[in-house]
């Protein structure tokens, strides 16, 4: 996959993108990642980016110019214009797990970092192809919402996670949250691990993995658990251990 960020603010990028799981799938060339300065395509001397809003209004507002000379220099190095420009901007479609599957799908995303008021909008009518938020709230710029997004897409990109089932286990990825984990030492400060995942009985081990995971959903996220498809022996598990009618998820 090969992501490229335009972004006012490049260096932002240098360590998150640099190390970890990212990090070492960018040295194995199972992801690129190149960030592009707007200031770079701006012709005064000054490098100015942003100008006062017509109409008037707090605030300064994103020039289209330098945004479309760097997609034009991004069309120019590829022999074709951007299948997918991101903007990340807090009126975009919530991010989640799904998006994010549905991006790591593609071979080429750009993302476009936002800041002050926005941008002007026919970068939004000729460019961009998708708007994506992270959250309900204001940062000062599109930079962090970018790597999040980033993160979560790379680590789907085949190869990216060490082993093939890592991403598929994982919170969220099913509709429910992941059950608890546990390591070595058995005991430690008067804390065990659950006797079960010590019998070898993996049949055992996945039924409590899956009651885990059900029971820790409901407990924080019921709104996930509406959204699941709940087989019988789910929804009999839940009855069970919260007295439940089978067809509800919240406890009486």
């Amino acid at each position: 996959m090969k992501i490229d960020i335009l972004t006012l603010f490049p260096g932002m990028f240098a360590g998150p993108m640099g190390e970890s799981i990212l990090g070492k799938a960018r040295e194995k060339g199972l992801i690129e990642i190149n960030t592009h300065n707007i200031r770079d395509y701006t012709t005064d001397k000054h490098h100015i980016t942003d100008d006062y809003p017509f109409g008037g209004g707090a605030g300064m507002v994103m020039k289209p110019e330098p945004i479309f000379r760097a997609v034009d220099a991004l069309t120019a190095r590829d022999g074709q214009a951007p299948k997918q420009l991101v903007l990340m901007c807090p009126q975009g479609t919530p991010f989640s797990q799904q998006l994010a599957a549905e991006l790591a799908r593609e071979e080429h995303l750009v993302f476009l970092c936002g800041h002050y008021e926005g941008i002007d909008e026919r970068v939004r009518e000729a460019l961009v192809t998708r708007e994506i938020s992270i959250g309900d709230y204001i940062l000062t710029g599109g930079e962090l919402p970018a790597m999040v997004v980033i993160d979560a897409v790379a680590r789907l990109v085949p190869g990216v996670l060490g082993e093939s089932f890592s991403a598929v286990e994982e919170s969220f990825t099913g509709g429910l949250l992941e059950y608890p984990q546990y390591t070595r030492p058995r005991e430690f400060r008067g804390l065990e691990v659950p006797e079960i995942l010590l019998s070898g009985d993996h049949e055992k081990i996945r039924l409590w993995r899956r009651q885990q995971s059900l029971l820790r959903t409901l407990a924080r996220r019921p709104d996930l658990l509406r959204q699941e498809d709940l087989s019988q022996a789910d929804r009999l598990l839940l009855k069970r251990e919260f007295h439940l009618h089978p067809n509800q998820v919240k406890p009486k």
